[in-house]
């Protein structure tokens, strides 16, 4: 009996060890949920309005060092920064301000009078000449590392200054690999507290951006105004590359194949795939209005987002809803984007959809006609949120003979020498014979195209083409 009740009393204290244990993990992982979401959020809104600064003043910046003191004043905002110094290599390879805002100190400042008019700290500032190595600036141009000095007043890197510095972090700014400067920031504008860890992440997050204003601030200064636009569009060529998937991840039962082509040098459609989790995938397609560099330049605000809403996740439905707002938000008038949103999840083998004024979803199985699925949703960014409405989400199963198309409305919009559109129909016969055969989503996505250029013959193409095909793996 004594045995008995030994062997109740040792169960008890493991399952009261294992509920402990599992609170605690389950607290843990709540945490790091909020501090995840917390994150996205906050990248979610530095990549758009740092996207929107620069698409709406692309064509306006004559005022080389004025633009950069203007980027160097948005950073420090973000942040929490009473001062910041954006450095840049020059052609001796020493670092030099590039853009200041606040009274930020001069590193190296060795005379012996002090200096208090804003003038005269800029002017020391902008005179300086940083050899890499050389104090703190040049210490972390040498290393690659970041610093971050709760209390900089008892460190001697800093007590040359001729301004109080309280607090202070640094990041390096890379190009193609290699330091191309270094960003400082002093004193917290929060209580005179010393800078937190996130506000020393969110620098660091920064700082390609930072790079990416002072390449297209070169450009501007140093080309006249036709190669200016050749460097325009070589920028956007680069930024849509780096922004489109070579391939999709492997992701059975679903065979995957995407491709686009540019009805201009640059492209206002744009796919990509977002691993949701583990099981999950998203698809995306979109299209931007409009063609060439502002479309471009929309499409990369719009993927933006659309990346930053799917680290906070919940539904299509929710994630169409937030995407309106922020684009309606962030864009002009008459701005829009038109997107089509599949989930695939190869655990339960469904499909999840949502369209936002995109074209239809086509799906065929093997020996069924071809069906043309469009539920209710509107373009994102043209209408507030209070007279958007709602939208409409479709599942289905992902059975073993079912392929679906999605396409951009240059696939059917596209005209002969007679101003013949291409149409749904044409489309929808070349999607049901290779459908019927065992032919892979590359052939598929490759016999639409040929049929549509040879319908076209030699007209130019009006519009962006983009089309994406899943399979049965």
């Amino acid at each position: 009996m004594e045995q008995i009740d030994f062997f109740w009393i040792v169960l008890a204290v493991a399952l009261y060890a294992f509920l402990v244990l599992f609170i605690f993990v389950a607290q843990r992982r709540i945490s790091n949920l909020k501090a995840h979401l917390v994150d996205a959020l906050h990248k979610k809104a530095e990549i758009g309005n740092f996207l929107s600064l620069f698409s709406k003043n692309l064509s306006g910046m004559s005022d080389m060092d004025g633009a950069m003191s203007r980027v160097a004043r948005y950073v420090a905002d973000l942040i929490g920064a009473k001062a910041l110094c954006v450095f840049t290599l020059d052609e001796d390879g020493r670092l030099v301000a590039k853009g200041v805002y606040g009274s930020f100190p001069p590193m190296h400042y060795a005379s012996q009078h002090v200096l208090t008019k804003p003038v005269h700290l800029m002017a020391a500032l902008k005179s300086e000449k940083i050899k890499i190595g050389d104090g703190i600036v040049g210490e972390v141009a040498f290393t690659g590392e970041g610093v971050l000095i709760d209390d900089a007043t008892e460190d001697p890197r800093l007590s040359n200054a001729p301004l109080l510095v309280e607090t202070f972090m640094a990041v390096p700014m890379r190009r193609e690999g290699r330091v191309a400067g270094v960003i400082c920031a002093v004193n917290n504008i929060h209580h005179d507290a010393p800078f937190a860890p996130e506000q020393f992440s969110a620098l660091r997050f920064m700082s390609d951006q930072v790079v990416l204003a002072d390449n297209i601030l070169r450009v501007y200064a140093s080309l006249s105004e036709q190669q200016r636009i050749g460097q325009e569009l070589e920028f956007a060529r680069q930024l849509q590359a780096s922004m489109t998937p070579d391939f999709a991840p492997p992701w059975a039962p679903f065979d995957i194949f995407a491709s686009t082509t540019p009805a201009k040098e640059v492209s206002g459609d744009f796919y990509d795939f977002i691993e949701v989790d583990e099981d999950r995938l998203l698809v995306v397609i979109g299209d931007s209005c409009g063609k060439g560099i502002p479309a471009c330049m929309l499409m990369a605000t719009a993927r933006s987002f659309i990346r930053a809403s799917a680290e906070r996740f919940t539904t299509l439905r929710e994630m169409a809803r937030d995407l309106n707002n922020d684009l309606f938000l962030d864009t002009g008038d008459e701005r829009f984007v038109t997107v089509a949103l599949c989930l695939l999840d190869r655990r339960s083998k469904t499909v999840e959809f949502v369209r936002a004024g995109h074209t239809e979803l086509l799906v065929k199985r093997s020996g069924h006609p071809v069906r043309a699925i469009y539920p209710d949703g509107a373009a994102l960014g043209l209408l507030p949120p209070e007279v958007v409405g709602d939208f409409d989400i479709l599942s289905f199963s992902f059975l073993d003979d079912m392929s679906i198309l999605l396409f951009s409305d240059g696939i059917t919009e596209a005209l002969n020498a007679r101003g013949e559109e291409y149409g749904l129909e044409a489309l929808t016969d070349v999607f049901r014979e290779f459908t019927e055969g065992t032919r892979s989503p590359e052939a598929l996505a490759d016999a639409v195209q040929e049929a549509v250029d040879n319908f076209a013959g030699d007209e130019p193409r009006a519009d962006d083409q983009t089309i994406v095909v899943i399979s049965h793996a």
